[in-house]
């Protein structure tokens, strides 16, 4: 099982999260490529503390929405959508590479992320731009989405991905974190969950009723509050159970 976890995400003198702690806990970090979130030096300096620590690295990439931090859909052409993930990994594979590692794998962020579970023409503009820059790159995403989906037909190697301390919808999707309960705080509970999900087994989605996710990556998000303590529980909760972590992109 691969521990993923949103980084880098930090601007200029604002920092987020504790890249450094979580990077001690997980095996692959999302790294933010200026979009949404991160600038040149913070993407440098999360890379060389990456390949440090053998954790792999991926290209986070968004729509151009730093004031939003990319939780805003924007409804944009798809070349230009295509160009501008290119852009993003383009500038990260270039900072990875001086701090001897490489851009491993694809995960879009945010409004991104959620709006490629259903939106064609945007899932198809993200395949395309990882196909024309380099199709090795493996993608992350959430299962059933006409990302992953359009992704497998491209050729791409696909990598479902579950949220350790995201309330789920019956159907499978991320509930809104517009809606209460969206987010989960217990990191227990949330180790708890993850251990069911490694091992095929169901969690409950917000309603109550059974859920399997099966992931390949388990995502401990960085921003949310206590994010260090609950990836070391999980990362516990999980080594106790026999799972073995490591990067799904080696």
């Amino acid at each position: 099982m691969d521990l993923n976890s949103d980084l880098g995400e930090g601007f200029g003198q604002w920092t987020l999260g504790d890249d450094d702690a979580l990077l001690g806990v997980v095996t692959s970090a999302n790294v933010a490529c200026g979009f949404h979130a991160g600038d040149g030096a913070i993407m440098r300096r999360v890379c060389e503390r990456a390949a440090a620590r053998g954790v792999a690295v991926g290209a986070q990439v968004s729509y151009r929405d730093l004031a939003g931090f990319g939780r805003r859909f924007i409804d944009m052409d798809p070349g230009e959508l295509a160009a501008d993930v290119i852009y993003q990994v383009g500038a990260l594979a270039a900072l990875a590479r001086v701090a001897g590692t490489r851009v491993r794998y694809v995960k879009p962020h945010g409004a991104l992320y959620n709006a490629i579970v259903h939106h064609e023409e945007q899932a198809a503009a993200v395949v395309s731009a990882v196909v024309d820059y380099d199709p090795t790159l493996r993608v992350l995403g959430l299962p059933g989405s006409a990302f992953l989906r359009q992704a497998a037909e491209a050729g791409l190697t696909t990598v479902a991905e579950a949220f350790a301390d995201r309330a789920y919808t019956p159907e499978g999707a991320l509930v809104s974190r517009r809606l209460p309960g969206a987010v989960l705080h217990d990191p227990a509970e949330i180790a708890r969950r993850c251990v069911a999900m490694a091992a095929g087994e169901p969690v409950s989605d917000v309603d109550g009723g059974p859920l399997v996710l099966a992931p390949e990556s388990i995502c401990v998000h960085g921003d949310t509050p206590g994010a260090v303590d609950i990836a070391r529980q999980v990362r516990e909760a999980l080594t106790a159970a026999g799972v073995t972590l490591a990067p799904f992109a080696p």
